[in-house]
């Protein structure tokens, strides 16, 4: 093979439309664009997401504004009105409340909240649990076990309660751990204070004194 022996495939290369060439041609007088209109005028390029003045898909298009939480965990809700009914020494579990009918939803981990009277002398297995919730079911002497998601299997250590929201909550719960470490630092001072120091002479030894030295 020669390089004169070299050509492009065949229909890689087809020549150029050569437009307003007379009529014989096939594209003569409007050389292919039609009659009048913008697009026949020269310099009519229209943007791609034209859309005839009409009102453009992304003005129309609703606008998800605010944010929204990725990482967020959905639940399914049990109240305690719904265990009420639950016989003293029954174990409660997400397996249970789907079996009874009481969660419709098994793909989501189960929240016990706190609406209604808390079950007496049974024991719930869930995956997350209200402050309120707690709460009753302490005061109710029934037992209460966290579970994980989603291989449902206990943790050991006890439920904590959810964590304040709010720019209120939030100071709050600022300034009573700023007034806890100011007091135990006062009281920490009193101690070293104490260890350290030599007992005050009685309010009767020092008038005696300086009644002495006047003499």
């Amino acid at each position: 093979m020669k390089l004169h022996d070299l050509h492009p495939a065949p229909g890689s290369r087809t020549p150029a439309r050569r437009v307003g060439r007379g009529h014989g041609s096939g594209r003569g007088k409007t050389a292919g664009r039609g009659t009048k209109g913008q697009k026949s005028r020269s310099g009519g390029k229209i943007p791609a997401w034209f859309e005839g003045g009409q009102t453009p898909l992304h003005v129309r298009t609703p606008k998800l504004h605010g944010f929204k939480n990725r990482f967020r965990v959905e639940y399914a809700p049990v109240n305690l009105s719904k265990l009420s009914g639950v016989e003293k020494g029954t174990l409660v579990t997400p397996d249970v409340l789907a079996h009874d009918g009481v969660v419709s939803d098994t793909k989501l981990p189960v929240k016990i909240l706190g609406v209604g009277d808390a079950p007496k002398g049974v024991t719930v297995h869930a995956h997350a649990f209200s402050t309120s919730a707690l709460d009753k079911l302490t005061a109710a002497g029934s037992t209460v076990q966290l579970l994980s998601w989603p291989d449902n299997a206990p943790i050991d250590e006890a439920p904590a309660p959810p964590p304040t929201r709010g720019r209120k909550a939030k100071r709050m719960a600022a300034a009573a751990a700023r007034a806890s470490k100011g007091t135990a630092t006062k009281a920490a001072a009193e101690a070293d204070d104490d260890a350290s120091g030599e007992p005050e002479p009685a309010s009767g030894a020092d008038e005696q004194g300086e009644s002495e030295s006047e003499a």
